[in-house]
């Protein structure tokens, strides 16, 4: 067992060192992959593993070695669990805390069927600071013995040093003498009066408490076994096997591991190679990026560190991101005005209300796929209260190796709908300096601005940032036959599809809307009833830009047959109704239809439709 888990290990280094990925946690986790494979009957037993960032080493020993060197590419293994992957991923995962509901969910549904299977969650203990994690185990009880938590803990945030009393203790408590003593105790405590009953129980509880910790989870229901070595197999198997065996109601067995466990480059690393580049596996250096213009997201921190700079109302929210958003980079420059909530979006965005509501400038910097888990706090506790929280939604659009879970496809749409809320994005950089700044500006309700993942396009950055008049587009290209209505960072491949317009004589206005709503109904309006065909191009999906502008289309009459410009064509460009798969981005936008030979196309299929329209008219 020792050897297969160093093979294994040996095996996860040089395949992450191939693809990059998520290399740190799965290294800490090798032991208790193989342990748990080894000790219950997956995959009857339901293995479920959240967040997903640490299954590597499971993908490898689950049927998907051969394919392991395909993870994060277009074609090849999710960098999650996935569930059309294998039966050995039952429940799909790639954001966090969602495990305990989901094992509890197949838990009850074996105990329903009256099947033997039990539902078993990993689940760090960074998830654990989303409430979700408690909602799940405040409802345990009724799976009884067919749910098991793993509490793997990796930050020694939870845990006293484990040692060898630790782990003795934790078999002791896990046995079957143990449990089945403490079984008739409990049998004979109720058949004394309420009170002694009670204390009874408390005495256990509190007794197992002081001598290993969890009482938090022995109060939500569970047995507590722990803390114990992740790394050591002769402690975690004899565990494991008690539980598999035990008769008692869910269980908690609280593991500690190391990440990076195993390679040294990763041991010695502040972030303990959470998330590389492809690498040398003997030196551990990461492969140099191509390098370039400054990413989106430290342009973003950068001019948010510029405006707390000028106004001391300005403060930052994060949830658990701090580097992925930037925001680390303001929390050392303003300490006390930021804040990383942990992964706990909800509370997140009602804290910024909160914030908001008392004369604060709350910027929330959360991602397009993170915010999603708020959205009822994005409605309740800020649109309809029409409270100043700022949005910075970073990894808008589509995001390459990290696929359908993380893309930011759905944002525009879902804040789009709501009222009160002001909604930009960013065409390049120096626009989102200025969204920045108008932002912080706005103290007439929410506004919320996006832009994507990766580097900029190398547009020279503002000195001074300019306030955005609200609801205000800008005429970036003109031209009199074909209107290209243009919203994010798709611009730059509008104006190339304008250039080949052009060149076959097709001549073109390009616009920079930069506002999703309120709409510039001037300038669409205007565009409208000069051009013989709009185009709206955008990175979200269906129900975002495209619909509100066919909507006021439709409002205003502006495609009857008998209206000024009776035989305007509107055609819509966004992302398909689909989950993408991983891919580069520019493979994934091609899928998508949002380069410029697709706009181009686009443009030449609704001519040709006018023409044979015409012609059939005519006839």
């Amino acid at each position: 067992m020792r050897q297969f888990a160093d093979e294994l290990r040996a095996e996860m280094i040089d395949t992450v060192g191939t693809t990059g990925g998520h290399l740190g946690s799965g290294l800490g986790v090798v032991e208790l992959t193989v342990a748990m494979h080894y000790v219950f009957n997956t995959p009857d037993d339901r293995l479920i593993w959240d967040v997903g960032h640490q299954a590597y080493p499971h993908k490898i020993i689950t049927g998907r070695r051969d394919r392991i060197r395909t993870l994060r590419q277009a074609g090849g293994l999710s960098g999650f669990t996935k569930r059309s992957e294998s039966e050995y991923d039952p429940f799909g995962a790639a954001h966090s805390s969602t495990s305990i509901s989901a094992a509890l969910g197949f838990a009850v549904a074996n105990k329903l069927a009256d099947k033997s299977g039990r539902g078993i969650a990993v689940i760090g203990d960074g998830a654990m600071s989303a409430g979700m994690a408690y909602e799940a185990m405040n409802n345990a009880e009724q799976a009884g013995n067919r749910l098991v938590v793993i509490l793997n803990d990796n930050d020694m945030s939870i845990a006293p040093p484990v040692g060898g009393l630790s782990a003795y203790l934790a078999r002791l408590v896990s046995s079957r003498p143990f449990l089945s003593i403490r079984e008739l105790a409990r049998k004979i405590s109720r058949k004394l009066p309420e009170s002694l009953h009670k204390a009874a129980h408390k005495a256990d509880e509190y007794a197992r408490g002081m001598a290993m910790g969890g009482t938090l989870f022995e109060e939500l229901g569970f047995y507590y076994v722990g803390p114990i070595d992740g790394h050591n197999l002769d402690q975690l198997i004899p565990v494991l096997e008690n539980i598999r065996d035990a008769d008692e109601g869910p269980c908690l067995i609280h593991v500690v591991t190391q990440k990076g466990k195993g390679y040294a480059p990763a041991e010695a690393s502040a972030d303990k190679y959470h998330g590389v580049q492809k690498f040398d596996v003997i030196t551990g250096e990461q492969a140099k990026s191509a390098g370039g213009p400054p990413s989106y997201t430290s342009v973003f921190s950068k001019a948010l560190i510029a405006e707390a700079g000028r106004d001391e109302k300005v403060c930052a929210i994060t949830a658990a991101m701090p580097s992925g958003t930037g925001l680390d980079k303001f929390a050392a420059a303003f300490p006390e005005r930021s804040f990383d909530v942990g992964i706990a979006e909800q509370h997140g965005v009602t804290f910024a209300a909160g914030l908001a509501a008392q004369g604060m400038r709350p910027f929330c910097a959360i991602y397009s796929t993170f915010l999603q888990r708020a959205f009822d706090q994005v409605v309740h506790d800020v649109a309809i209260q029409n409270l100043p929280v700022r949005f910075a939604i970073d990894r808008a659009g589509l995001v390459g190796a990290d696929g359908a879970t993380h893309a930011g496809s759905f944002d525009i749409t879902y804040l789009t709908t709501l009222p009160n809320f002001v909604v930009m994005a960013a065409a390049d950089e120096a626009e989102l300096v200025h969204m920045t700044h108008t932002a912080a500006m706005y103290d007439e309700g929410p506004i919320a601005f996006r832009y994507p993942r990766g580097n900029g396009t190398g547009a020279a950055l503002p000195e001074t940032p300019e306030f955005l008049e609200i609801g205000k587009g800008r005429i970036v290209r003109e031209g009199t036959k074909v209107g290209l209505l243009s919203l994010g960072t798709r611009l730059a491949e509008a104006l190339k599809a304008a250039e080949q317009l052009e060149s076959k004589g097709l001549s073109t206005t390009v616009a920079d809307l930069r506002f999703a709503k309120p709409l510039d109904t001037d300038l669409i309006r205007s565009l409208m009833l000069s051009h013989e065909v709009v185009v709206t191009i955008e990175e979200g999906s269906i129900g975002g830009l495209g619909a509100h502008v066919l909507t006021l289309a439709s409002d205003e009459g502006l495609t009857d047959p008998d209206s000024a410009n009776g035989g305007l064509k509107i055609r819509t460009m966004r992302l398909p109704d689909i989950f993408q798969d991983q891919d580069k981005p520019d493979n994934q936008y091609d899928q998508a239809g949002l380069n410029a030979p697709q706009i181009v196309e686009a443009v030449l299929k609704a001519l040709r439709h006018n023409s044979a329209g015409v012609q059939e008219a005519r006839a």
